[in-house]
């Protein structure tokens, strides 16, 4: 099992897929290689695998997997799987309003954790983005903040918002690193860390909706949506390289249903 982690493990790399993809596919095709020691790699193996994984688990998980299998069937097992990718749920994030994203900044513990919420808000940022962001790659001048190597290892630039500008400037000359929030003990944060600041500060402002830092970035895109924002400008702030991606938003913003007037209103 070892070698074939490893070939698989070579040819993502030489891909250059990003570290989190491989690190992702790993664990996918180990799961399956440890269910099918006894029944052997092969289509029905991965049929029965991903049957058993639709009773427990969220069908995205199970797509996710299933495509880290059918990668390493083509690219290691030389076979390729004639397997079609379970649907999805179409369950769409119950986005966060205006005064609970107020609330959520205020009943931050601190500085730093204001600010990382501040910046998933007001930028749409990943969370991957806010652990890897460095001082550099701030331009006060320009008022814009440059990602690097995102999702599909895309350069793309965001801008600073101005309520941000003044605040960000100063924190960024508090301490010595190169990165912008660096962690108690040095290095970069955790995706958990960040994960656990925005729970904290949800659960502080009593928020009942479930809050995830991804939340934000979708409360991002759906309350420039509703303000009148471009579709393609979207795109471009949140580095999707499909439109149809960003399109989503248009089925969470509820703006155009609170603006259709029932036909009861003129019934009198």
């Amino acid at each position: 099992m070892e070698n074939l982690l490893m070939e698989l493990r070579r040819e993502l790399e030489i891909r250059n897929f990003s570290r989190q993809t491989v690190k992702g596919y790993l664990y996918s095709v180990e799961k399956f290689l440890e269910y099918s020691k006894h029944t052997g790699q092969s289509e029905n193996s991965v049929k029965d695998y991903v049957q058993i994984g639709l009773k427990h688990k969220n069908p995205s998980s199970v797509r996710k997997d299933l495509f880290a299998i059918k990668f390493f069937f083509d690219k290691i097992l030389k076979q390729k799987l004639n397997l079609p990718n379970p649907k999805k749920n179409n369950a769409l994030p119950e986005i966060l309003i205006v005064e609970e994203v107020k609330g959520l900044i205020e009943s931050a513990n601190n500085i730093k954790h204001k600010l990382i919420i501040k910046l998933l808000y007001g930028c749409g940022l990943r969370v991957s983005e806010i652990v890897n962001l460095k001082k550099d790659d701030l331009n006060f001048d320009e008022k814009l903040i440059k990602i690097r190597l995102a999702k599909g290892r895309k350069d793309r630039f965001v801008r600073i918002p101005e309520s941000l500008i003044i605040e960000l400037e100063s924190y960024s000359k508090l301490n010595n690193s190169d990165i912008l929030f660096p962690s108690n003990r040095g290095g970069k944060l955790t995706k958990d860390t960040i994960q656990k600041i925005v729970s904290n500060a949800a659960k502080k402002a009593e928020i009942k909706k479930r809050v995830y830092p991804h939340l934000l970035r979708h409360s991002f895109a759906t309350h420039l949506l509703e303000n009148g924002t471009d579709l393609r400008i979207i795109q471009k702030l949140l580095g999707h390289s499909d439109i149809k991606t960003t399109q989503i938003y248009t089925q969470i913003s509820q703006a155009s249903i609170k603006n259709v007037k029932s036909p009861l209103d003129n019934v009198k």
